[in-house]
């Protein structure tokens, strides 16, 4: 290489990612040893060329596409993008993404670093390792680690778990009160213990409750505990949020929570873990719109929201605690304004459960959600009764729309008289969008693929839910076209020279996020949850429940999770600068905008979300006779 155009390569490598984080000396070193290529147009690189030497290639100008073995396309390369990760392992065979040629798309100048060079880097400056790993999974974790800190980010948005005690008394129904005193106070040192019956939790006692009901009343200590003990106790699991867990002790008035995992006390939750140091602006607004005495006052709460949004990523939360934090703030609304209808019309005529399905139902709220929303009534009710939560559900929409949760442009809400129905009829839906899944079918089960209850018996959501697992057991081709829907619309394989960009209301080119990546996943998530019969809604907690049943490989559940994550943290911090400039936030991001980090990142991210797919059409599409 010309010793002048060393300063040209120093300059160029270190203003592109991942090489901007390589220590000075590094960089220099590595300058030093790259080898510079031309390719015409056509020209074909051959990455697994029997005696050639590994090395990482630099796109320095020009275009070029990877190709599979069969032809498939694999990503688009452009000016600053990388590729030859894979060919740095020493272990080949074992990595999946072996096998690709490049091909020049036009005239290109490459820059070549040998992996001697990189190797010699990597035992000098060992962190520097993980950016240039032949794994995206690995790469896009070290991205999401660039992006959000490990610094502490306060108490409420830990996991249960991680703040719980492990003593808690565990007793059955038939213990006398004595004796469950005794393994509270002396065995374990709880102020609470859990009451079994039939290996199901029944019950709670605390030592509160043994001086009002016990004590205070002087019922003998030789009677069972189960005349003394609170029924049907409200339990949290291990990895739920302690702002989630804090919100329901507000709610219900309770100072003691049991966490619970497959049915097995494992700890407990008190409000002495709950100190008032550790403070967090969302629980103040969930209580205040508790207690909000009308819709017009919780109107005023919409900046404190968006707030709190803000908040979150700018302390570069977790992109799943954002949504769980931003979804339990709508909750609240929801709830209370379901309330303050019930509060003007009067109690309602029937049993009924107010569901909500989409984004809201996944627990992945952001600041563009909707309202989804629907009723489910108990099959006694009439006429007369549905007109009742007519009014209710468009007190309840109206409100919400005025509290800045917009109204479904496609009207998927209980105001909605299709939307409104009994549980009979909610089953005979199901039913027919699973047997005829034409367009129209699909659609409306898309919606409602997702259900969640927020007020009313939950039962009826168990009902719709195992109708659904039923019906899709007795027709597995759903899932071959729930299949073939979803991979209609490809990832951005390329994101530059204008490829997959649309035209913005303000006529310029931009990529879609969520149309062309975040939907992709949440409907991959979804066929591999019905596929085990998952019944979480969230989009990460169907992957882990179908990589728990040996559907997902573990190697394909962390590449998704990794691309997932990454994008969704992408997108709100789009969404978070448009709030700071004063303009609405949207899902258009302008590719002008990638700098080299976000743009090889994101690559990795859409081949990942293009191998699921591909793997998704294999396991559950329809094999041709």
């Amino acid at each position: 290489m010309p010793q002048s155009l060393f300063p040209n390569i120093i300059q160029f490598l270190g203003q592109i990612d991942p090489f901007d984080k390589i220590p000075k000396e590094g960089l220099h070193a590595l300058a030093s040893s790259v080898q510079i290529t031309y390719l015409s147009k056509g020209d074909i690189v051959d990455l697994c060329e029997s005696g050639k030497e590994k090395s990482l290639y630099i796109i320095r100008t020009g275009s070029m596409e990877q190709r599979m073995a069969d032809g498939v396309l694999r990503a688009r390369l452009g000016s600053e993008d990388l590729f030859g990760f894979t060919f740095l392992d020493d272990d080949m065979d074992n990595d999946n993404e072996a096998g690709y040629r490049a091909i020049a798309i036009e005239n290109t100048l490459i820059y070549l670093i040998p992996h001697t060079a990189l190797q010699t880097l990597f035992k000098n400056f060992p962190n520097c390792a993980e950016h240039f790993a032949s794994k995206a999974q690995v790469r896009l974790q070290s991205a999401l680690d660039v992006v959000w800190s490990n610094k502490e980010k306060g108490l409420f948005i830990r996991r249960v778990e991680e703040i719980a005690s492990g003593r808690v008394a565990v007793v059955t129904s038939d213990q006398s009160i004595q004796s469950v005193a005794n393994e509270m106070r002396i065995k374990h040192r709880s102020s609470c213990a859990v009451i079994y019956e039939d290996d199901k939790i029944v019950g709670v006692i605390t030592d509160r409750d043994m001086t009002k009901r016990v004590i205070a009343h002087g019922v003998p200590i030789d009677h069972p505990i189960s005349e003394v003990m609170t029924y049907s106790p409200l339990t949290i699991k291990p990895d739920d949020l302690v702002l989630h867990a804090a919100s329901l002790m507000m709610q219900f008035n309770i100072r003691n929570l049991p966490v619970v995992e497959d049915n097995k006390v494992i700890g407990l939750l008190t409000t002495s873990h709950l100190v008032q140091n550790h403070r967090v602006q969302a629980i103040f607004l969930i209580e205040k719109i508790k207690y909000a005495d009308s819709i017009e006052t919780m109107a005023t709460f919409t900046s404190e929201r968006q707030a709190i949004f803000e908040a979150l990523v700018e302390g570069k939360v977790a992109p799943e605690t954002i949504g769980k934090v931003m979804t339990m703030i709508m909750d609240a609304y929801n709830r209370h304004m379901i309330q303050l209808a019930i509060d003007k019309l009067g109690p309602p005529p029937c049993d009924f459960s107010w569901i909500v399905a989409g984004s809201h139902a996944r627990n992945e709220v952001h600041m563009l959600s909707d309202q989804d929303s629907a009723i489910v009534l108990a099959d006694n009710a009439t006429n007369s009764d549905r007109m009742y939560f007519k009014h209710l559900s468009m007190i309840v929409c109206k409100g919400l729309d005025s509290c800045g949760f917009p109204l479904c442009p496609g009207n998927f809400m209980a105001t909605t008289p299709k939307w409104c129905q009994p549980l009979a009829v909610w089953k005979n839906y199901y039913k027919k969008w699973v047997a005829n899944p034409e367009y129209q079918c699909l659609l409306n089960i898309s919606v409602f693929l997702e259900i969640r209850t927020i007020y009313g018996n939950s039962d009826f959501e168990t009902a719709l839910r195992d109708e659904l697992h039923s019906n899709i057991n007795n027709n597995r081709e759903f899932l071959s076209t729930l299949v073939s829907d979803a991979v209609n619309t490809n990832p951005p394989l390329g994101i530059f020279n204008s490829l997959v960009l649309e035209k913005s209301g303000e006529n310029n080119k931009t990529l879609n996020i969520k149309k062309y990546a975040i939907t992709l996943i949440i409907d991959l998530a979804r066929i591999y949850g019905l596929a085990v019969e998952c019944d979480l809604s969230a989009t990460d907690e169907r992957f882990v429940y179908a990589n728990k049943k040996g559907l997902l490989s573990d190697d394909a559940f962390k590449n998704i999770l990794g691309a997932y994550q990454f994008i969704l943290s992408y997108r709100f911090s789009h969404q978070l600068e448009a709030m700071r400039n004063g303009v609405e936030p949207n899902n258009n991001i302008n590719p002008d905008s990638f700098g080299s980090f976000e743009r090889k990142h994101l690559k990795d991210a859409f081949r990942i979300i293009a191998d699921l797919q591909e793997a998704a059409k294999v396991k559950f599409g329809r094999i041709s006779g």
